[in-house]
């Protein structure tokens, strides 16, 4: 089975590579899984999926990330994403003046091997099953990419762009971040739709009701850059109850 393993991985700023935010982080996923990481503001999450991603503002310093076997710390961005890995940003880019299908008809392109061009009519064929599966309106593919969009059309965007690229394994940063409940809502079907034994899903909210919609195998704690506490489901739960403190007092008294 697949896997993505974290090992030991100490990541900081590129600009202060001598400041780590995440300091000796394990963690091993595979596919078929959805291992959902929460913690307080500050504490490495982002931090960690972008470095995951390759991500030039972050340097991993020490440790390594492997996917399949193999190390991917030293490959470009490009070449993780056509390893299979996805990110799926907080806070997605604009890129006005390219229209969502030619953005994704680029990004589709490129994944394949050298000298095989993608076929149209197959090409429009997938995305329009993608999107019916995800219930967007087909007009939606003549917007500029994320151009003038609201925080839920982004984020359906995105996962638009995960349904087509079929990755691996897919780096899901704070998803729930400036969505409505009716947002949350569609999004979160969109993953699951997705969600099957193809594919691994690390996912990074603060909070209890995206998990609600995406139901995790595992929950992580993160603190001060590591994994302090595992479990299932019910551990965020558990969180949403008594708040990250509780966190912090249980590590004071060990």
């Amino acid at each position: 089975m697949p896997s993505l393993e974290i090992r030991d991985l100490f990541v900081a700023l590129a600009a202060t590579p001598d400041k780590p935010i995440v300091k000796g982080l394990n963690l091993t996923i595979r596919t078929g899984e959805v291992h959902a990481i929460m913690g307080p503001n500050g504490t490495g999450k982002s931090t960690l999926s972008k470095a995951i991603a390759g991500h030039p503002d972050y340097v991993i310093t020490s440790g390594d990330v492997i996917l399949e076997g193999k190390s991917i710390i030293a490959m470009e961005p490009d070449e993780r994403a056509r390893a299979g890995l996805f990110l799926a940003f907080q806070y997605p880019s604009e890129i006005p003046g390219v229209s969502i299908a030619n953005f994704l008809r680029a990004a589709v392109q490129a994944r394949l091997a050298e000298g095989e061009e993608l076929d149209a009519t197959a090409y429009y064929k997938h995305l329009y099953s993608k999107m019916d599966m995800l219930k967007i309106d087909r007009k939606f593919t003549s917007r500029s990419v994320n151009e003038g969009f609201s925080g839920g059309e982004k984020k359906r965007c995105e996962i638009l762009q995960m349904a087509m690229l079929e990755p691996t394994f897919a780096l899901m940063d704070e998803t729930d971040s400036g969505l409505d409940i009716d947002a949350l809502r569609i999004v979160a079907e969109g993953v699951e739709a997705m969600r099957g034994d193809k594919l691994g899903v690390l996912l990074i909210t603060h909070y209890q009701r995206l998990l609600d919609y995406i139901v995790p195998d595992y929950v992580h704690v993160m603190y001060d850059g590591r994994i302090v506490k595992s479990g299932d489901k019910s551990l965020a739960l558990e969180l949403e109850a008594k708040g990250y403190d509780w966190v912090k007092q249980e590590l004071a008294a060990v």
